[in-house]
């Protein structure tokens, strides 16, 4: 029996990985996003992986087929829950993640937030602002507080923004 197993790999290695592992007949998924990109002298449209250092693989489940894997350039490891047994991604959550992609839909990549996680801002001109997450109506709100004064300030930030703290 086959599954979707999710693989850890370097930093910057997610197409590296998905070749080498494409020319060993496995077959791999990599959701990946396609943003506009500036430099100095151009804009360039670039693939970005919407999971950075993860990719998929559709595998059966022998200790032969995740040796194969994990001795592969660019991977890590295989994600597990308990250490040493690869768990298994439900093919109804890749289904509707392949879903999501094929629509061509705007989306937001978001990290596993939750209200009152302490975040810092990664670009734009609130970078290097550290405050707290909140969620609002229709979407996410960094939020600088004055301890001391007792008072707040908050404006709409994008997840693509933010890492955690």
């Amino acid at each position: 029996m086959q599954n979707w197993y999710a693989i850890n790999v370097k930093s910057r290695h997610e197409f590296v990985a998905q070749g080498e592992l494409s020319r060993k007949k496995i077959d791999t998924f990599l959701p990946t996003v396609n943003r506009t990109r500036q430099w100095k002298d151009r804009k360039k449209h670039v693939d970005f992986p919407v999971f950075p250092g993860y990719l998929f693989v559709w595998l059966p489940s022998l200790q032969e087929a995740f040796l194969s894997v994990l001795r592969t350039r660019g991977v890590v490891t295989l994600l597990s829950s308990q250490p040493g047994c690869p768990t298994p991604i439900p093919d109804d959550e890749i289904r509707s993640l392949i879903l999501l992609l094929q629509s061509k839909q705007d989306f937001d990549i978001y990290p596993h937030l939750k209200a009152g996680t302490p975040v810092r801002i990664t670009r734009g001109p609130l970078q290097g602002a550290m405050g707290i997450l909140e969620k609002k109506e229709d979407g996410h709100m960094f939020i600088v507080s004055v301890d001391l004064l007792g008072r707040s300030v908050g404006v709409k930030i994008y997840a693509e923004d933010i890492e955690v703290q």
